[in-house]
This record gives C-alpha cells, structure tokens and sequence, in this order.
C-alpha cells in the first residue's frame, strides 16, 4: 500500500466519510427518522451519510436510527444502515439502550440475528441484552446470547436494584427463560440490592410456582 499513497489516501478519505458527523438540517433529520419508521429504503438510502449521520440521535425520543429500526419492525431499513460503513452497532439511545438490547426486549429474533452476525456487543456493563431477552421471556434470542458467552450472571446498575437475567425473568413470570438460565449455571442464590434472590422476587411479584421451581432447582 505505501508504494500507491493516491489509492491509500483515497481509502483513508472514504473512511473518514462513512464515519464522520452530517450536518443536517432539523427538517433533514425529521424526514430521516420518519422514513425509519415507516421502513421507507429508499428515502433512508437518499439521506443516511449524505445528509443524516447513521448514528443522529432522534430528538424526539432520543434513539438512534438502529434502534427505531428494530423497535419498529422495520427489516428493511434495518439492512440498509447495517449495511452502511458509518452505522455503529452499539450506538445507544438516551436511556442506554442499544440496537440488540431492543431487539432482545421486543422479541425480533431476525434482527438479533442480523445484529449479532455483523459483530454487535453481547456483554456490556449495566443492562444487558440477555437482561431483556430474560424479561420478555424470549427464549431463542437468550439463547443465541448464551451461545455468544453472555454473562450469565451479569447484574444491572446498582441503582436499578442490581437485577441478574434471572431476576428479570422471576420478576416478568418468565418460567421458560428462568429455567434455562438455571440450566445454563445462572446463579439462584445472588441477592439484589434489596436482599431478594430470584425465588424471591418471583414470590413477591406473585409467581408462586415459579418461585417454588427455582427454589426446588439442583445444579
């Protein structure tokens, strides 16, 4: 490469705009994010890294176009900025949720898949995706998650309660992902903030059989 110094720094410049800040006007952003939830390609082909950042942050609602792509079901869309080079997986929304934690929340195995296979983050500090995968009870994507190492026994902000995957899902009533987060090694007997293990919870929250499951559960 250095003996074609034209042809690497015609790379270097292709880079640079794939990744770098758009200047856009506010009626440019307002037509972006409405083309994302409607699942509009092409309009969202026309602006996205010409006259809208892949990453802008909705203001209203504060999210990223990924992230509004996979709450709204929007496929299409979703392939076209995960097919943009300046589209960062893990760019978060203002309450800290990621592309794949959305994903994981509102059940869209495809788009967990599609994520995932371009390399989106399992493990993060704080809330996780298998967190959300274990409140929704969605047992496909907590698995793929658990097949991506996620950490099992990953706790949320101590100031959200220090909640484990298997809190979440004794707390939503969850039985089949508790169970399979048991059956992955999850810890029952970790506590939250409040001295509450997952039995619990599920108890408090009036999930008696299920308290009574996890309670009963041999490694």
């Amino acid at each position: 490469m250095a003996r074609y110094p034209f042809l690497r720094n015609c790379l270097v410049a292709a880079s640079l705009w794939s990744t770098m800040a758009v200047a856009a006007t506010p009626a440019q952003v307002a037509a972006f994010f409405r083309a994302v939830q409607l699942d509009d390609v092409k309009k969202v082909e026309q602006l996205v890294g010409r006259e809208v950042n892949a990453n802008e942050i909705n203001p209203v609602g504060g999210e990223p176009a990924l992230v509004i792509a996979v709450r709204e079901d929007a496929m299409r869309v979703l392939n076209v900025l995960l097919a943009h080079p300046g589209t960062d997986l893990e760019a978060k929304a203002m309450n800290g949720n990621t592309a794949l934690m959305m994903a994981a929340f509102k059940g869209n195995k495809p788009a967990a898949v599609a994520l995932l296979a371009k390399g989106a983050q399992v493990n993060r500090s704080g809330w996780t995706a298998l967190h959300y995968a274990a409140a929704s009870g969605d047992g496909d994507i907590a698995r793929m998650l658990i097949e991506r190492k996620a950490r099992l026994d990953a706790l949320s902000p101590r100031e959200s309660g220090a909640y484990t995957p298997l809190m979440m899902a004794a707390r939503e009533g969850k039985a089949e992902a508790a169970m399979l987060l048991l059956g992955q090694g999850a810890n029952p007997r970790l506590e939250n903030t409040e001295g509450l293990t997952a039995a619990r919870i599920a108890e408090r929250a009036g999930h008696t059989d299920l308290a009574a499951a996890i309670s009963a559960f041999k490694r």
